[in-house]
């Protein structure tokens, strides 16, 4: 494939679904591509076992639309910031070079997407050095957004998902063995509580910025703005 608009990486099939799918969804339906790459097979998943949530995933990637899946098998709950992780991942970046990342955010209370953050800042930085070598030839994105997952972040920026928002719950209702499952353990995403959360949080930040539905976002450095009447219409 040619060079892909936007790559999530998520460290758990479903992360994606429940924190960045309505900006796929966003890029999707204003003509762009998209897609996700998990990390892990999410196999220490109190509900559930990987060739479930591969099932799973592969129908969300229908409802979402997406040009690309991937899952780079990382170990869940050992999610490392070592060399054979990040060339894994630098690996992906140069091969669909896309022009946005989407990652999670720094701080979390899951330690997995606290370490998948590290990790894949670091893989996108690398990704663009010649002296790092593979098939590939260095590429590095030009924009990197962090995501909000469990942890509120004040967002630099939030993007309306109002017409999305279905299409997002829809994706996220999936995933079958980890939300409002009737049997299994009870845990802390398939109290219905959860789910309703996520609906909470999308219209409080839709809220903040004049609309329905909103996701939050962050990044670092400073926003560039070359067409002042483009940006703030």
């Amino acid at each position: 494939m040619n060079q892909i608009d936007c790559l999530a990486f998520a460290p758990h099939p479903d992360d994606a679904e429940l924190f960045c799918s309505g900006f796929l969804l966003k890029i999707k339906n204003e003509g762009g591509t998209a897609g996700i790459i998990d990390l892990t097979e999410g196999e220490l998943s109190s509900n559930g076992d990987p060739e479930t949530r591969s099932a799973e995933a592969e129908s969300s990637t229908k409802v979402l639309g997406l040009d690309i899946r991937r899952n780079l098998r990382l170990s869940d709950g050992n999610i490392q910031n070592d060399p054979q992780s990040r060339t894994k991942i630098i690996e992906v970046i140069r091969e669909y070079r896309p022009r946005i990342v989407l990652l999670p955010a720094p701080k979390d209370r899951h330690p997995d997407h606290e370490h998948a953050s590290a990790l894949i800042k670091d893989a996108v930085f690398f990704s663009g050095l010649k002296k790092i070598e593979s098939e590939q030839v260095p590429y590095r994105p030009g924009t990197v957004l962090y995501y909000m997952m469990h942890t509120e972040f004040e967002p630099v920026f939030c993007i309306d998902i109002t017409e999305e928002m279905p299409k997002k719950l829809e994706a996220i209702n999936c995933f079958r063995s980890q939300f409002g499952a009737v049997q299994g353990t009870g845990t802390y995403i398939n109290n219905p509580q959860f789910l309703r959360s996520i609906s909470d949080r999308a219209r409080y930040y839709g809220a903040r910025i004049g609309v329905e539905f909103a996701e939050a976002y962050n990044f670092d450095g400073i926003l560039k703005v070359t067409n002042i009447l483009s940006f703030f219409s």
